[in-house]
């Protein structure tokens, strides 16, 4: 691998990682491409290029994915995790769900399976593939 893909590389990976740590809060394209000092066409081509998916896709996957944890672990309404996990109107945060995990976020409280296994394994089988 070259240097230069490698550069490349560790901006995607720094991106990534500040959407993992800060899900929750507001991010758009123009922050996500300072931190990874790139311009913002240039950042959300190569973050798909790179990940398989647009930035926007991947912290909406990611924002679900926490979301699942918090209704199968929580008695939070469904409205106060759409609102913790970074979703502006509880609508979106439903469409979305269902979109990646298949069926509605009561649906899956309702269905989720108990889970007596450590969280990394959990968040292993458990996550969203879309």
């Amino acid at each position: 691998m070259s240097r230069a893909a490698e550069d490349t590389n560790r901006r995607m990976l720094r991106a990534r990682d500040a959407m993992d740590r800060a899900y929750a809060q507001p991010l758009d394209v123009p922050a996500l491409a300072r931190i990874a000092h790139v311009s913002q066409a240039h950042f959300t081509r190569t973050f798909r290029a790179t990940f398989g998916e647009t930035p926007h896709r991947y912290l909406q996957r990611r924002r679900v994915e926490r979301a699942m944890f918090l209704l199968r672990e929580t008695d939070h309404s469904v409205t106060d995790i759409c609102f913790q996990v970074g979703f502006g109107s509880p609508g979106t945060f439903s469409r979305t769900f269902r979109e990646i995990v298949g069926r509605s976020p009561r649906t899956y409280r309702k269905e989720a399976p108990a889970m007596d296994v450590p969280t990394c394994f959990a968040m292993a089988w458990l996550r969203p593939n879309a």
